[in-house]
C-alpha cells in the first residue's frame, strides 16, 4: 500500500507542488474576484480598516475549520464542534467569574475540556465502531446541555479580565489572528510533511488497506479528534475574549461553517484529500462574502441564501474534479 504520494490523496506529502500551487491559485482568484466585485459595488469595502476587521473576526472560525479539515480528511465528521465550543467557553467563564481563577488556569480548563470532548468522540466511535455522525450528534446535545448546566443558563460577563487576549497587537491584527495563522501553518506542515499526516490521509483513502499493511488506525483516529477538540477550545477562548462574556448558546451553527469552509477549500467529504491552507481560503471567502453582502445592505436571509449556494456550487465542483482526477489516474 502507498502511504505517501498521489495514491494517498490530495493532502499527502507526495503531491506535486505544481498541482498544489494550482489549487491555491484557484482559491486566491476566487477571493480576489469577490473583493473586486464588492469593492466596485460599495464605497468603503476596499480599505485596510475593513480588511483588518475581517481578519480579526475569523480566528475562531478558522481554528474550528482547521480541526474539521483533519476530521474530514480522515473520512469522518464532527457535528459537535459548535456545542463543544459553547461548553469550553462556559467552563472558562464560570472559572473566571465565579471561581475567580487566574486567567491561565481558566484557559487550561477550557483546553482540557475540548481535549476530553474530542477524545470521547474518537474513543467511543473507535471502541464500538460507531459512525462518527451518530456519536458526535449525541455529543452535540450532551455538550450543549453541559454548557447550560455549568452556567445555569446564564451568560457569564467577564469584562476586562479577558480583553487583553483580543486586543490588536501587530499592525492592527489581534493575537488570536496571529495564533490562528500559526496553527494553520503547523497543521498543514503536519498533514503534508509527517508520517502522522500521511497516516491520516491513508486512513481516509482506504482504512482497510492501512489495517492490512500492519498499521493500527485507532490511535490516529482518536488523536485527530483530540486535536479537533483542542482547536475548538482555542476558538472558545478567542470567542469568549472577543465578546468579554461566556454564553451557553455560543457556537450555534459553527459545525456548518467549519464544514462549509473546508468543502469550499476543496477538502473531500469522502476523506483522503484536503488542505488546511485551502481551508483558510475557504474561511476567508465566506468572511468576505458575508462582509460584502452586509456592505451592500443585503438582509440576513439573503446572506444565508447566497452562502448556501456557494457551498452547493463548491460541492458540485469538487464532485467533477474528483471524477476528472479518477479518470486521469485510471
Amino acid at each position: 500500500m502507498t502511504i505517501a504520494g498521489e495514491d494517498a490523496g490530495g493532502a499527502g506529502g507526495g503531491i506535486p507542488w505544481r498541482k498544489v500551487a494550482g489549487e491555491y491559485a484557484g482559491m486566491i482568484a476566487a477571493l480576489a474576484g469577490l473583493i473586486v466585485v464588492f469593492a466596485l459595488g460599495t464605497d468603503h469595502f476596499f480599505s485596510a480598516t475593513n480588511f483588518r476587521t475581517i481578519a480579526n473576526q475569523v480566528p475562531a472560525a478558522l481554528l474550528v475549520a482547521t480541526g474539521m479539515t483533519y476530521v474530514l480528511v480522515l473520512g469522518q465528521i464532527d457535528l459537535s464542534v459548535g456545542s463543544v465550543l459553547g461548553l469550553c467557553g462556559a467552563v472558562m467563564g464560570v472559572a473566571l467569574a465565579q471561581g475567580h481563577w487566574p486567567l491561565w488556569a481558566a484557559v487550561l480548563a477550557a483546553v482540557g475540556t475540548g481535549a476530553v470532548c474530542g477524545g470521547f468522540n474518537g474513543y467511543v466511535s473507535v471502541r464500538w465502531r460507531l459512525p462518527t455522525f451518530i456519536v458526535t450528534l449525541g455529543v452535540l446535545e450532551m455538550a450543549r446541555g453541559g454548557a447550560h448546566a455549568v452556567t445555569r443558563s446564564q451568560t457569564q460577563y467577564l469584562g476586562s479580565v479577558v480583553e487583553a487576549i483580543a486586543e490588536p497587537h501587530v499592525l492592527g491584527l489581534s493575537l488570536p489572528f496571529l495564533v490562528a495563522v500559526a496553527v494553520v501553518v503547523a497543521a498543514q506542515a503536519v498533514l503534508s510533511r509527517t508520517i502522522f499526516g500521511r497516516y491520516i490521509v491513508a486512513i481516509g483513502t482506504n482504512e482497510e488497506a492501512v489495517r492490512l499493511s500492519g498499521i493500527d488506525p485507532r490511535p490516529v483516529k482518536i488523536a485527530v479528534f483530540v486535536f479537533a477538540g483542542v482547536c475548538v477550545a482555542l476558538a472558545a477562548i478567542i470567542d469568549t475574549a472577543r465578546f468579554q462574556s461566556a454564553n451557553p448558546n455560543a457556537g450555534l451553527g459553527f459545525e456548518l461553517q467549519a464544514i462549509a469552509a473546508a468543502v469550499i477549500g476543496g477538502t473531500s467529504l469522502m476523506g483522503g484529500r484536503g488542505s488546511v491552507v485551502s481551508t483558510l481560503f475557504g474561511v476567508l471567502i465566506i468572511a468576505v462574502l458575508n462582509s460584502g453582502l452586509a456592505a451592500v445592505g443585503a438582509r440576513d436571509e439573503t446572506k444565508r441564501l447566497v452562502t448556501g449556494l456557494v457551498i452547493v456550487a463548491a460541492v458540485i465542483v469538487d464532485h467533477y474534479r474528483h471524477r476528472l482526477t479518477g479518470r486521469k489516474e485510471s
